[in-house]
């Protein structure tokens, strides 16, 4: 039986890269509210320190800078491996179970956010964030240039492992499509204003291939042998590392020293 695997999701992404580069002072509150937002998904924070009320985004951002926040810091966490995450247990079980979450960076100690879903009635859906206590301490996560390394190794002998894999059943067209998007640096999510090229660059590839492995996860794998799955699981699990890593790398360079 295949594993089920979650959706890629991109709210902690999103909040992390449009509240950095409102923190880098190339945006507006407003502009990085609205681009977290996007089309019809309002978002609010619940549990911030000395404010139990639930707040919307905008108001919780401008409280966070009050209290002293300096960054923002992306966690995509997975079973086994807690990436971008420094405990305690509470927060870590948390984003575990989202995928992702954000890292506050305040004066008095760190907090986290995670995200989900806020549906309210028929036709309300949004987001709520809840904040956890965090604990102080660096996260174990690679530089960008160690995850941009990383992840051109990984595309490489995922790529044609996945080729190899399904030869003989035929590349089931959404994988060669999005295979072939690989080629172009057009193509894939961005980062918001202020980051390196090559954050942009390694996010935007980490976004292709992230797109690859939810493809090839939802797949049935008819016309493969046992063997055949357990090969392709393994390869998808290796990029799947990789890209977060990559993505994380990209996300937390906001602040990072110009080399």
């Amino acid at each position: 039986m295949q594993e089920a695997f979650p959706p890629r999701r991109d709210a902690a992404a999103a909040l992390v890269a449009w509240g950095n580069a409102w923190l880098g002072g190339h945006i507006g509150l407003d502009e990085a509210v609205d681009a977290v937002e996007g089309a019809g998904c309002p978002q609010i924070v619940g549990g911030l320190p000395d404010e139990p009320a639930d707040m919307p985004l905008r108001r919780a951002l401008a409280v966070l800078k009050v209290a002293g926040m300096r960054t923002l810091r992306l966690a995509l966490p997975a079973p086994g491996d807690p990436l971008g995450l420094t405990g305690p247990p509470e927060l870590n079980a948390a984003a575990v179970d989202a995928g992702e979450a954000v890292l506050v960076g305040l004066p008095d100690g760190p907090v986290g956010l995670v995200p989900a879903e806020d549906r309210r009635g028929s036709s309300y859906v949004g987001i709520r964030w809840r904040c956890y206590e965090s604990r102080p301490g660096v996260a174990d996560v690679p530089s960008l240039p160690e995850a941009d390394r990383q992840l051109t190794l990984a595309m490489r002998e995922v790529t044609e492992a996945l080729l190899t894999v399904d030869g003989a059943a035929g590349v089931p067209p959404e994988i060669a499509d999005a295979l072939a998007d690989l080629r172009d640096p057009e193509r894939g999510a961005t980062l918001a204003p202020g980051y390196p090229p090559r954050a942009h660059r390694v996010a935007a590839l980490a976004g292709r291939l992230a797109l690859v492995v939810d493809l090839a996860r939802r797949l049935e794998g008819h016309g493969l042998t046992a063997a055949q799955i357990g090969r392709r699981e393994e390869a998808l699990r290796v990029l799947d590392r990789a890209v977060r890593r990559a993505r994380v790398a990209a996300h937390n360079s906001a602040f990072d020293p110009v080399p």
